[in-house]
């Protein structure tokens, strides 16, 4: 399985952290030429690896941190993203409704990448707590997972695993998606929410 982070800002920079904490592997790319920030990646550690937009896409499950207006131009990277695991960290505070045509966030990033697995997911936390070791005396932070894809929300719970976190499945993206969203002026009742599972 191949990992890439789209979006090298603060959430990007912390998913990074996480993966690096974990060591495993992940492709890390913006817009920009990789040289740009390839030494805030090396800072990070030796598994993340900075690359271009067109290689990171090639990646089995792709992390989008970007603002949630750049979801579009990422989607059209691939006119396909067929069996692709997209996991949509993006938030859309301050987008007006009539733009989310009244549909959770989440399902607009879905719709845009047309044959994708969309997860809604690591989005609820800030910066400042996602990059932290996710080990909180004796528990585990949470990150909360929505999807209308069963296996690619299990998929996703494994890997956070993986990466020290302790997820929960919130269900479909119209009924968790909800509550782990940004819309509007509004934020869904579980952003910013620091959870530790002990279990």
């Amino acid at each position: 399985m191949t990992y890439a982070i789209i979006g090298f800002g603060k959430i990007g920079q912390a998913l990074a952290k996480a993966f690096a904490r974990s060591d495993i592997d992940v492709s890390v790319a913006t817009t920009r030429d990789p040289e740009s920030y390839a030494s805030e990646a090396a800072a990070i550690g030796p598994s993340v690896r900075p690359t271009t937009l067109s290689d990171a896409i090639k990646a089995d499950v792709i992390f989008l941190a970007v603002r949630f207006d750049a979801h579009r131009d990422v989607a059209k990277a691939l006119p396909d993203w067929q069996g692709k695991v997209i996991v949509d960290v993006t938030n859309a505070y301050g987008v007006p409704l009539e733009k989310l045509g009244d549909q959770p966030s989440a399902q607009v990033v879905a719709n845009a990448f047309a044959g994708g697995r969309v997860v809604k997911g690591f989005n609820h936390l800030a910066a400042g707590a996602l990059e932290q070791d996710p080990n909180v005396n004796g528990g585990r932070r949470v990150v909360f997972l929505s999807s209308d894809d069963e296996a690619a929300v299990t998929e996703i719970g494994r890997l956070a695993v993986d990466l020290g976190f302790a997820p929960i499945n919130l269900g479909g993206l119209s009924e968790g998606g909800l509550l782990v969203q940004a819309r509007g002026n509004k934020w869904g009742h579980l952003i910013f929410k620091d959870l530790v599972k002990f279990d």
